[in-house]
């Protein structure tokens, strides 16, 4: 009973308690809030009803009249750049970075944000010195994303491998699927020189940093062609079905032609038959029809389609079967079903195009960066409709 006593007489202690805390807490508020400029709060107003000219006016004129305020130079710094007024976000943070009293912390953040200036109005050079000035501070990691993203850019691969290596080390995330993909740019640039014996090691080392890489495999059996190893090519392209079965179809014409090179066609064409039951696809269908056409005739061609839109029915399979239907009726039909032909493939061809797995741009043609949002390997190797279908 006496703990009872207590206890309850403790109740209106602790409420008197809260109760001083909360009114000394008040004061110290309205105190504060009394030392902001009015245009802080007209400014914070008109940010909250989203009217950013109105604000950015009110911010400037706290900064004329109160030039130490740099909390409010970041703000409007930042302001600027997100309106795209890059000259103005780059003068409002040159000039903090002018003022002999700024601690050593905000200097840092001055540099970092004049650096996305930089970066934002496409000075990539002015950034990327920026940004190394950065790299052995606490903004190490935001330099060196930035950096990265300046490297790729500008397409200097071998620095942007250096980058992506010195991110990873820092503890940011594995990126051995970036730095494969910059290796194999550079052995691009190698094929496209004619030096595929330069490709080769470039190749071998993207493939040790990620076995898994389709890219890295095709442009490997790329450069064993181009140095007369079709055997080797052909070889070399059939492991990208270990790797990624639906990426076959961006070997499949490789394989097509080497096959037919060494007087192998229709090896080529079983493979590709089997590839084409594993995993559907309007490109590969392409690919197969156009080697029966050549190779078995026109009434293996057709029933091929046959049975694949069978399996598969798209508007991009109909679009296909159409085409092969054209190579078999009589004249006098023909003008007719290629006039459907003709209707068919306005529709089609909105639903053969790629997608970007990150961002959802569309593009007609396949890339292991996407345009959009320059992420890799975002494609998936399939025309817009099939993933619908398999979804």
């Amino acid at each position: 009973m006496e703990f009872e006593i207590w206890w309850l007489l403790s109740i209106p202690i602790f409420f008197g308690l809260g109760w001083i805390a909360a009114r000394i807490d008040i004061k110290q508020l309205l105190s504060e809030s009394r030392s902001l400029p009015k245009g802080y709060f007209k400014g914070l107003n008109f940010l909250l009803n989203e009217q950013p000219d109105k604000a950015i006016d009110a911010f400037i004129e706290i900064v004329r009249l109160d030039p130490e305020t740099a909390d409010l130079h970041f703000a409007l710094g930042n302001l600027f750049r997100r309106r795209g007024e890059t000259e103005r976000a780059i003068r409002m943070h040159q000039n903090l970075l002018l003022r002999p009293d700024l601690p050593a912390e905000q200097q840092m953040q001055a540099q970092y944000e004049l650096g996305q200036d930089f970066l934002k109005a496409g000075l990539l050079d002015r950034a990327e010195e920026v940004f190394q000035k950065l790299t052995e501070t606490p903004y190490s990691i935001q330099a060196r994303r930035a950096l990265l993203e300046i490297f790729q850019r500008e397409k200097e691969w071998q620095q942007a491998i250096e980058a992506a290596e010195a991110l990873q080390n820092s503890g940011t995330g594995n990126r051995n699927k970036q730095i494969a993909q910059f290796y194999c740019e550079l052995a691009e640039d190698e094929l496209v020189n004619r030096h595929p014996e330069k490709a080769i090691p470039l190749l071998e080392t993207a493939l040790a940093t990620d076995r898994m890489s389709a890219r890295a495999t095709i442009l490997y059996g790329d450069a064993q062609l181009a140095m007369g190893n079709t055997e080797e090519a052909l070889n070399t392209w059939r492991r990208v079905e270990k790797q990624s079965i639906s990426h076959t179809v961006l070997v499949a014409q490789r394989l097509m032609d080497g096959y037919q090179a060494v007087g192998r066609p229709q090896e080529g064409i079983s493979l590709l038959k089997s590839y084409l039951a594993e995993a559907a696809s309007i490109d590969l269908l392409e690919v197969v029809f156009q080697a029966v056409l050549k190779e078995d005739g026109i009434e293996a061609a057709n029933t091929l389609v046959h049975d694949e839109l069978r399996r598969t029915p798209t508007l991009l399979g109909l679009d296909k079967l159409l085409e092969a239907q054209l190579l078999v009726v009589p004249p006098e039909i023909r003008q007719d079903l290629s006039f459907v032909r003709n209707l068919v493939q306005r529709y089609a061809s909105k639903l053969s195009r790629y997608k970007c797995d990150h961002c959802g741009f569309e593009a007609r043609q396949f890339y292991w960066q996407c345009p959009g949002c320059h992420q890799w390997e975002t494609y998936p190797p399939r025309r817009t409709e099939e993933l619908k279908i398999s979804a």
